[in-house]
């Protein structure tokens, strides 16, 4: 009867049906270095659960059902498949070595893995677990994402400093964008117009076009009382209706609120310490950071501009996401 059950729920997840009813507002949160991840109600602020998932977990999603957390756990070489309702691994899947960053194909089929230590791309199939496609891109590859017409698929090169992008026609790197030092993530705006670049090292922001491939824009962070070298940007997530884009700022212990049409930023908010990436709310009024250093979660309220709690994780929470 268990048997029956998983083969129930994996099926499910293949199909990618989407569900009536969620769970409300709850957060996921990978700890690197605590091998878990902690489970969060965003409403209330309260940890709910801690599930086990094997040694250093990073990158974090949900499938497009919203049934599963899917997670790379970079030393067991895997994207592993978890149920929300359990927190029960249902699936192990083999992504490559050193797997950190990944991205849910637009169609829920396919997931995109940065294999770091590999300088590759894998393209794994969801239904059969298998590799369907590696490509070889720069050395340290972490942020990847998919433009949203599907056509692209871009990862950044730590070592690099650069972008590659991937043509998945061909499935081959065609273009190469030079960037400011240790790029760390990559973020598609939802109209596919624009790509968001969060140089590390460089301490900025990057804005290319995806027609052309070339930066357009490049945007600086200016904090009183905290040094240029903390400023480290790298998780970047948009508002729901595109105007707000909110960027955790590393070592600054702050996320930069920016508005999206002018570049500016028109706030900086203090977290917890060394914010490596976060995760929005469905309306896009509240943050929850991933705070490595003090091992918790900020919540903050984007309206009011300031946290309103902080939530205990376990050690060195790295990524984050919010099921609804």
């Amino acid at each position: 009867m268990r048997l029956i059950a998983c083969a129930a729920a994996l099926a499910a997840f293949a199909a990618m049906v989407p569900l009536a009813a969620a769970q409300a507002q709850t957060v996921y949160v990978s700890n690197e270095r605590g091998n878990s991840i902690s489970v969060i109600d965003g409403a209330t602020g309260k940890p709910i659960a801690t599930w086990p998932v094997g040694e250093r977990p990073r990158g974090i999603t949900l499938s497009k059902d919203g049934r599963f957390v899917l997670v790379c756990v970079s030393n067991d070489n895997a994207v592993k498949v978890i149920d929300r309702q359990t927190g029960k691994i249902l699936r192990e899947i083999g992504a490559g070595q050193d797997p950190e960053q990944f991205f849910l194909s637009q169609d829920g089929k396919t997931v995109f893995v940065a294999n770091e230590n590999d300088a590759a791309v894998s393209a794994i199939d969801l239904a059969s677990g298998r590799v369907a496609f590696q490509v070889s891109v720069g050395k340290e590859p972490e942020g990847i994402a998919q433009s949203p017409d599907g056509k692209w698929l871009v990862v950044t090169s730590e070592e690099d400093d650069a972008v590659s992008w991937i043509d998945l026609a061909t499935q081959a790197v065609v273009s190469t964008t030079e960037t400011e030092k240790r790029p760390r993530h990559v973020e598609f705006t939802a109209d596919g117009k624009e790509l968001w670049i969060a140089a590390e090292v460089g301490g900025v922001v990057q804005i290319a076009d995806p027609k052309t491939r070339a930066i357009t824009a490049t945007i600086h962070f200016a904090i009183p009382g905290v040094a240029d070298y903390k400023i480290m940007p790298c998780g970047i997530r948009f508002t729901p209706d595109g105007k707000t884009a909110v960027v955790a700022l590393g070592r600054a212990d702050r996320i930069a609120v920016i508005d999206v049409a002018s570049r500016t930023v028109k706030a900086t908010i203090p977290v917890g310490k060394r914010v490596w990436h976060l995760a929005l709310n469905a309306d896009g009024t509240r943050a929850y950071t991933a705070n490595g250093l003090s091992n918790d979660v900020s919540v903050v309220d984007l309206v009011a501009g300031q946290t309103i709690a902080t939530v205990p994780a376990g050690v060195a929470p790295w990524g984050a996401v919010v099921g609804d």
